[in-house]
């Protein structure tokens, strides 16, 4: 292998496909000091903010989804992926990547499209358990396709599946230790004795999530129980009202995600992939809480999964109704909840990104 290597890495669009991409990049820099990266996203997209919050170049595509609902954004989206694919196709002639990384999202099309059309090494890094279409047709091209659930040769070529994983942030291995936890009630302010829902929305926020919390502010304070609440950016001035409350916690992200682990007790959550993966490491009892608004509606796969081996509860948007008897089960139930977490914690695979990295040494290799 050649000393110094250029590596292409692209995905964004959520946190979802953004932090398993820095994870990867950050192993591969260990492995690889004088490697040089390059980040390819959306143009303003959050990966165009991040990325270089985490110290890595990033170029921005124009270029989004299908709507799908008939929108003047589809008319655009042609012309879009034509200009995407001509962009991507100067950024490779001018960086001449060694391999090519592909973690999901718009952006991460047009790039592939164009590193497979000229025989760059290409890996993606599915991280959902129903794969959306653009990588089940760029998974046709591609050397290597890593992947976090079983029985996902219904969309990809078996030979080239790999199950890894997905990556996760460094740091929460070691969140159930006292100092961790002791380290996190100061952190957030919390009773230590009280006991803590963390309630995630994803890094964007989550309407239904946080019009269910506002409803049953009461339901919580009868319960004296303490809310750590991730509403989200876009929602945080609507709610941050509720931080006068006592016992209720709100903030718009929350950075320090291994103290908000470390502080819960029971977990409410969105079932994005990194989110769930996350989650099982953690080994907390959580309830899903799936949007329905995702393409090929993954986040229901994603989390009927782990619920389907009796490691979380699965309740839709739909049966929000039944959230306060569904809770109530739960906190009362100790055993229960020791269940979950026993049960999804079996599900972890908390190796992913090493695992990642060294099939993409094997294509660096070749």
């Amino acid at each position: 292998m050649k000393q110094s290597i250029n590596i292409l890495i692209s995905g964004g669009g959520t946190g979802g496909h953004i932090y398993p991409a820095i994870a990867i990049a950050n192993e591969l820099k260990e492995r690889y000091p004088e490697a040089k990266f390059l980040f390819v996203g959306a143009k303003d997209r959050m990966e165009m903010d991040k990325v270089p919050k985490a110290g890595y170049q990033i170029k921005g595509l124009w270029i989004s989804g299908i709507q799908r609902k008939l929108s003047f954004k589809n008319l655009l989206f042609p012309l879009k992926l034509i200009f995407s694919l001509l962009k991507a196709s100067s950024i490779i002639r001018k960086f001449r990547p060694d391999v090519v990384i592909g973690t999901g999202g718009f952006a991460s099309g047009p790039i592939l499209i164009i590193a497979n059309k000229r025989k760059i090494p290409t890996l993606i890094q599915e991280q959902n358990s129903y794969p959306g279409i653009t990588n089940k047709l760029l998974s046709k091209k591609s050397n290597i396709i890593c992947v976090a659930y079983d029985g996902l040769e219904r969309f990809f070529p078996k030979n080239k599946i790999i199950k890894t994983g997905n990556p996760v942030r460094i740091g929460l291995l070691s969140i159930h230790s006292q100092e961790k936890i002791k380290e996190a009630n100061k952190w957030f302010e919390l009773e230590k004795k009280r006991t803590t829902i963390l309630v995630l929305g994803g890094s964007l926020g989550a309407r239904k999530i946080n019009e269910l919390m506002v409803k049953h502010i009461m339901f919580f304070k009868e319960q004296k129980v303490q809310l750590l609440w991730q509403c989200g950016s876009l929602y945080y001035d609507s709610y941050k009202k509720f931080n006068e409350t006592k016992n209720i916690h709100v903030h718009a992200y929350i950075n320090r995600m291994d103290l908000a682990y470390a502080s819960s007790d029971i977990i409410i959550s969105r079932a994005g992939a990194s989110s769930v993966s996350e989650l099982c490491i953690i080994g907390k009892p959580t309830v899903f809480i799936p949007s329905p608004n995702v393409a090929e509606d993954h986040q229901t796969k994603n989390a009927k999964s782990i619920a389907d081996k009796h490691g979380a509860i699965l309740l839709k948007e739909s049966e929000l109704e039944t959230f306060p008897v569904v809770f109530e089960s739960l906190l009362k139930d100790k055993g229960k909840q020791e269940s979950l977490g026993q049960n999804i914690k079996e599900l972890a695979l908390p190796n992913a990104t090493n695992k990642i990295v060294n099939q993409v040494e094997n294509l660096l290799n070749l």
